[in-house]
């Protein structure tokens, strides 16, 4: 079936992480099951007006723009797909335009909310606790993905450089630099590690629970959420939160732009440039409470 080759082709070929190809595969089964009910058996068979009436009747049924989009994006990526193996001789999505969005700009938590976290915060005893501390110094301090968290190996902490290795999106590796603080706790955790787990090897798991597992991805998302009700009231807690937080105070600080990108491991500038927007509004505001004719 030409699906299953499609997601092989991300798996294997695309190297897109598991969480994509369970999305991509989710977004086309759904249309394949939108089709079934006008008789067409699988994807590669529909038309451009097919996808807009699926498009419609996405938004018809309360999904946002935002998620069509996504949808749309799986779509397309299929249709590409098929067209390039010979299946299909025109992809039907070609001309279609998505639907508008509205504009959002990152979510971030306030320094002072962040340092009161890192700072004031009383972290369970043991083991829990030094993990649970770790994992949000890393997340704020590397601006590192959730996936690329979990994907970390001990192998990947060089200590006396002071630099953590990460696999990005696609299987493209970088290296973090980390501070003097960041060195200190990994050198901890993993003198703790040990008495879990008496021989760890550098391709071992360097997060773990108190077990000896690896950290499970919605285990870290609730702790995540849970610390950061203590410091913030907005509504959206997450890891990914976090990441834009470290981006937000490296700009505000003064970090050039495309070194932001290269910590992020964003693909290409304009990725990164949301972030200007940030800080942009917080100079505004700024200015417009201390300019003498900043209100105006």
């Amino acid at each position: 079936m030409l699906l299953d080759r499609f997601v092989d082709h991300l798996t294997y070929e695309k190297r897109y992480s598991p969480h994509t190809v369970a999305a991509y595969r989710r977004d086309l089964e759904q249309f394949r099951a939108f089709l079934n009910g006008f008789g067409v058996a699988n994807p590669e068979q529909a038309t451009d007006k097919v996808v807009r009436g699926w498009m419609m009747d996405l938004m018809e049924h309360g999904v946002g723009p935002r998620s069509v989009n996504r949808k749309l994006s799986a779509l397309r990526s299929f249709f590409h797909f098929a067209r390039m193996v010979g299946d299909i001789a025109t992809e039907p999505t070609a001309l279609i335009d998505p639907p508008k969005t509205p504009k959002r700009l990152p979510e971030f938590v306030e320094e002072k909310g962040i340092l009161r976290l890192l700072e004031d915060v009383e972290w369970p005893e043991g083991h829990k606790g030094a993990t649970e501390k770790l994992v949000m110094d890393l997340l704020y301090q590397t601006g590192m993905r959730l996936a690329e968290l979990l994907g970390l190996k001990v192998g990947d902490a060089d200590l006396p450089a002071g630099t953590l290795r990460v696999m990005g999106k696609r299987q493209k590796e970088r290296i973090i630099p980390i501070g003097d603080g960041l060195v200190s706790s990994l050198k901890g955790y993993l003198a703790q590690r040990k008495a879990i787990n008496a021989s760890i090897g550098p391709t071992d798991p360097l997060l773990v629970d108190v077990h000896g597992e690896p950290l499970a991805r919605r285990s870290v998302q609730r702790l995540v959420t849970h610390y950061l009700s203590g410091v913030t009231s907005q509504q959206k807690r997450s890891p990914h939160v976090l990441r834009h937080t470290f981006a937000t105070h490296m700009l505000e600080h003064g970090a050039d732009l495309n070194a932001v990108k290269e910590l992020l491991g964003h693909a290409n500038l304009a990725a990164t440039q949301v972030y200007t927007h940030n800080t942009v509004e917080k100079l505004r505001k700024v200015h417009a409470k201390a300019h003498p004719r900043g209100g105006e």
